[in-house]
């Protein structure tokens, strides 16, 4: 793949040299385009001894060749990473004072845009107003990461590790080339675990980490999948690459669920949801009272919001998809795979992903072990391996089904 990776004039420029070699290293053309604040960062000779091709930032060099268009044309992706407030202003409004943004506007394959920045630059409504234009034009900007900044200012507008830029670099090319087994398709992925108020400061949790989620949408993101992360509480960061609702509560995430259905090909709910929630809850902290009596919460049943969302398709003009998670102990009564099947029998969906748990199993593991379930209560399995091992093997047999 031919790609023109374009580095604009922030500190973060040096990790654009990692990017470039892990684009090279995977058999990738690629030419640099740096503003030329950027080689006040990282000089030209560093670029073209990576990249083994010249460097220029200039419309003037080269006029013979139009470089400006001709970049453009034959570029089969560009990325911009860093992406500065001035590069992304820049390429919103349409100028082409330099190289790297006439290249832009020439651009006939997708664009991927890694922003840099300080916080309250990222944050500025300005900011904010060109990302949104750019968006709007299909270009992909993926969200800055969070974390130290020049000096010692910390917070979002920290560029991505190069290997994150990667993976939302190749997921767009995906996306774009119709190579993946879900390119076009949508895919919504529910993961986490919900938290249910008890007052302003306690809830009732449990122990999902939210790993397994997030594999999920990599794996889809990976296949060419437009991905949906609809993101109760996680210990991690959502991939680089798809949209993210967050939600707190059960109710929270049945109302997203269901009002995605529609924009939907593929559902698979990953997401720890509370079986039960308080009837009440309280409105001020409570306390130990004086007499020592225990207090006493009422519980109610949260709604199933698996089934919901099956009973939801129904109503639906487009083939969907859906997918189902079970965290299940064997009891005195029968199995994890027993009830598994019980669970898939009652849940109405197109398969099941059984997880046998415990405290020491799965939660915040980096590993998993899965059994996949289909309609008719065959089992296929078991995966074993790292959680996106698990992942793409959950995505795959989405994918088969949708395209029967």
């Amino acid at each position: 793949m031919r790609i023109v990776l374009g580095v604009g004039g922030g500190i973060a420029a040096y990790k654009a040299a990692s990017l470039l070699r892990l684009f090279t290293e995977s058999g990738h053309d690629v030419t640099v385009i740096p503003t030329d604040a950027a080689t006040r960062f990282v000089g030209t000779a560093t670029w073209e001894a990576l990249s083994g091709h010249p460097v220029s930032n200039s419309v003037w060099d080269d006029v013979d060749k139009v470089n400006h268009v001709r970049l453009g044309h034959e570029a089969d992706l560009i990325v911009v990473a860093p992406a500065t407030a001035d590069v992304m202003a820049r390429a919103a409004a349409g100028l082409a004072d330099d190289l790297l943004t006439g290249t832009l506007l020439m651009a006939r394959g997708p664009v991927v845009m890694a922003p840099a920045m300080h916080t309250e630059m990222w944050q500025h409504a300005a900011t904010r107003a060109n990302v949104q234009t750019l968006r709007s034009r299909g270009v992909t900007v993926i969200e800055p990461a969070s974390g130290r900044l020049t000096g010692t200012d910390s917070g979002p507008g920290r560029l991505p590790e190069p290997a994150e830029i990667f993976d939302a670099v190749m997921a767009a090319a995906a996306r774009a080339g119709g190579t993946g087994s879900l390119a076009g398709r949508r895919v919504t992925i529910s993961a986490g675990g919900t938290r249910e108020a008890l007052d302003p400061v306690r809830f009732l949790g449990n122990r999902s980490s939210g790993k397994q989620g997030m594999a999920l949408a990599e794996a889809a993101l990976a296949q060419g999948a437009q991905v949906t992360l609809i993101l109760a509480h996680a210990e991690v960061a959502a991939p680089r690459g798809c949209d993210v609702v967050r939600v707190e509560s059960a109710l929270e995430l049945r109302d997203a669920v269901l009002g995605a259905l529609a924009t939907t090909d593929v559902l698979v709910m990953a997401a720890a949801v509370a079986d039960f929630r308080p009837a009440e809850v309280a409105t001020t902290k409570i306390k130990k009272s004086d007499d020592g009596a225990d207090p006493v919460i009422s519980l109610v049943r949260n709604p199933d919001v698996l089934r919901d969302a099956v009973i939801a398709r129904a109503s639906l003009a487009e083939p969907l998809v859906i997918a189902g998670f079970a965290a299940e102990t064997g009891d005195a009564s029968a199995d994890p795979l027993t009830h598994a099947r019980a669970k898939l029998a009652r849940k109405g969906c197109d398969f099941l992903v059984l997880n046998v748990v415990g405290s020491d199993l799965v939660f915040g593991k980096d590993s998993n072990e899965v059994t996949i379930l289909d309609a008719d209560g065959s089992a296929s399995g078991p995966v074993r391996g790292s959680k996106r091992v698990v992942a793409d093997a959950v995505i795959d047999h989405a994918a088969r089904i949708l395209s029967r």
